[in-house]
């Protein structure tokens, strides 16, 4: 193996310019990067010196003569901009067709289903923030009993209920009975609990989360290295999306700061083999609100964290930093964007400033992680013998 060690990090969200498709899905002029920098000066000194600035021009953020990393970015070749669509297609699954969104809510024979299975009426049935809806729904959810079925930019079908009203054994049974009721056309990627407690005014989700995805078709990146016994271990929403598939071990997260920790406490005892990584805040909570200050604070917070995420590399150390689609919060939409994703590919000994170009399909990323473990994948064209050490 070139490299005994792969610590692949996805910047949920951060994308790095539209692409030639984006007038397709009302994105043009999209670029979540670029668009911050010039709305708010960026301190990125280390994504900068791995050669983020380097893979397109950023306002106040020069590229530097010597990009300790190889950079360059990806396409999505998959129709699409969602969390699934995202990070399958890292793994090597191509969609043929996108899946379903619902920016009107869901057909009333999906939610008159929905209700007769469950025996309780359900409110909301409308695209909103989750942060929003519980604050102007919970009261009346507290009074009725009745879950609040909402969805998003993602092809999801989100249920949240009070803890106290709605116990939480109940509350994953329910979205168990939505995940069978959604099917063929209306086959979302993601069904998802979201419990909450508190009162009127007062209302805070909790850690009980729990995802009920799409099973990924056999055969992409984890089943591959299950198959060669390599440990994988998981940080952040990677678990859910893959339905836990190949993960020999995991971390669930609270924040951004929470999974940068968590990493660093990966790489204390998982000494080779893959750790994969999701920060989800960019999108969850300043891509979707755009919020522009906020998703600034959290690119500057990785940056700053990343000198120690550096320090913890052992020499057979491979780092990929990534993402899976853009959500710009500068543009009118809060939907994500169809956009490039950032690639650096950075190790001691692996080989620095190699422009890897613009990569057809994300699938590529995973390929070359295939590779590295002696194996392989479906889709994509590895980089690998452009970054190994000679």
């Amino acid at each position: 193996m070139p490299f005994a060690r792969v610590i692949w990090i996805v910047l949920d969200s951060v994308g790095i310019g539209e692409m030639p498709d984006a007038a397709e899905y009302g994105d043009t002029g999209s670029d979540t990067l670029g668009n911050i920098a010039k709305r708010r000066k960026l301190d990125l000194p280390n994504l900068c010196s791995l050669g983020l600035a380097n893979i397109k021009p950023l306002a106040n953020l020069p590229p530097v003569a010597s990009p300790a990393a190889a950079y360059g970015r990806c396409a999505l070749a998959s129709p699409g901009k969602d969390t699934t669509t995202g990070h399958w297609e890292m793994a090597g699954i191509l969609l043929e067709k996108p899946f379903p969104l619902y920016p009107g809510g869901f057909p009333r024979q999906i939610i008159d289903e929905f209700e007769r299975r469950i025996g309780r009426s359900a409110i909301g049935n409308c695209a909103a923030s989750g942060t929003e809806i519980i604050e102007r729904l919970g009261g009346h959810h507290l009074r009725t009993g009745s879950p609040i079925v909402y969805t998003s930019a993602d092809s999801v079908f989100q249920i949240a209920a009070h803890e106290d009203v709605i116990p939480l054994w109940e509350l994953y049974k329910i979205c168990e009975t939505a995940r069978e009721i959604l099917h063929g056309p209306h086959e979302v990627g993601r069904v998802i609990a979201r419990p909450f407690t508190g009162q009127p005014g007062a209302f805070t989700r909790t850690a009980n989360r729990k995802d009920y995805a799409v099973p990924p078709p056999k055969g992409m990146l984890l089943d591959r290295l299950a198959e060669n016994n390599v440990a994988v271990h998981s940080v952040g929403k990677i678990l859910d999306i893959f339905l836990s598939r190949g993960i020999t071990d995991y971390d669930k997260t609270k924040s951004n700061a929470d999974g940068m920790a968590k990493t660093l406490e990966a790489m204390d005892h998982t000494r080779e083999g893959l750790i994969f990584v999701n920060l989800v805040d960019f999108d969850m909570l300043y891509g979707h609100r755009n919020n522009v200050e906020g998703y600034a604070r959290a690119l500057e917070e990785v940056d700053r964290w990343l000198p120690a995420f550096q320090e913890a590399l052992q020499p057979g150390d491979l780092a990929i930093f990534t993402a899976d689609h853009g959500c710009d919060p500068t543009t009118p939409s809060t939907d994500h964007s169809r956009e490039y994703v950032p690639l650096l590919v950075y190790g001691p000994n692996a080989k620095p400033g190699v422009c890897l170009g613009t990569r057809a399909t994300l699938a590529d990323i995973g390929q070359t992680v295939a590779g590295n473990f002696a194996t392989s994948i479906p889709k994509g064209e590895s980089f690998l013998p452009l970054v190994k050490p000679a």
